[in-house]
């Protein structure tokens, strides 16, 4: 090999190393960003005569009147579970426990079966909904799927069900919400995936809704798909999953 070959040669393994190093640090960048929570969400963590919320050991809505419903809600990819509390208060708000688990590096597919340690720890609670937005969506669906007589009702924000995942046989209350703005969730992909989720689900098309409306935190210019308002998109998230929830605890 001449001196010329081995010159290029070293460049070229010197390029390929830094490309991996480079490559290395952007990748853990994405997965270690956070999305932080709006000053709304912020304000929403405010503890008051009605309900008291806690951050330890996950973010928690405890109302004020013993609840005998809870709701365990699995965030979206990346993001920080207090960018929900907008739309969590509310819910708690109508005497429901609702419980938000922090997964290792904001991704809930790194710890899908958290649900058990939170059912466990609220023994006084006769009836369990879980859900999830995004990929925590998906993660409770799969969860649901594993632990069938642990859950009585499952909303789904903006996701679609796993393929293997299939729960078209189970008894139980089954929402599944989506924007009609989301690239992610659209009609198409809900209409062919029907068939694994329950027959009578209930599907919840919000008009003009979009995929990060789901939450409020932040959001790189792009990520705005939405035109209608947040409030808008927040009042019938909420209204959809309080209807679901209401269904849940009126069950004997």
């Amino acid at each position: 090999m001449t001196d010329k070959n081995r010159t290029v040669k070293r460049i070229a393994g010197f390029i390929l190393a830094l490309l991996i190093v480079v490559g290395g640090f952007f990748g853990i960048q994405w997965v270690t960003h956070e999305r932080k929570p709006l000053p709304e969400a912020v304000e929403a963590l405010k503890s008051d005569d009605l309900l008291t919320v806690t951050h330890e050991p996950w973010l928690t809505f405890t109302p004020t009147a013993a609840p005998s419903t809870g709701f365990i809600f699995y965030p979206g990819g990346r993001i920080d579970p207090q960018g929900y509390a907008s739309l969590l208060r509310p819910i708690a708000s109508e005497g429901y426990l609702v419980v938000v688990p922090e997964m290792p590096l904001n991704i809930a597919a790194m710890r899908p079966n958290i649900a058990d340690k939170i059912i466990a720890e609220y023994p006084d609670i006769d009836h369990w909904v879980i859900g999830g937005h995004s990929v925590g969506g998906a993660m409770a669906i799969q969860y649901t799927h594993e632990h069938r007589e642990a859950i009585d009702g499952l909303v789904i924000w903006a996701s679609y069900a796993p393929d293997p995942s299939d729960i078209s046989s189970f008894e139980l209350s089954v929402a599944l919400i989506y924007g009609t703005l989301d690239p992610r969730v659209h009609d198409s992909g809900v209409a062919e995936r029907k068939h694994l989720l329950p027959e009578d689900t209930v599907y919840v098309r919000i008009e003009g809704g979009g995929h990060n409306q789901f939450g409020a935190y932040e959001l790189e210019p792009e990520d705005h798909q939405a035109t209608i308002s947040r409030e808008s998109q927040y009042e019938q998230i909420i209204q959809a999953t309080l209807d679901l929830m209401k269904t849940v605890s009126d069950t004997e």
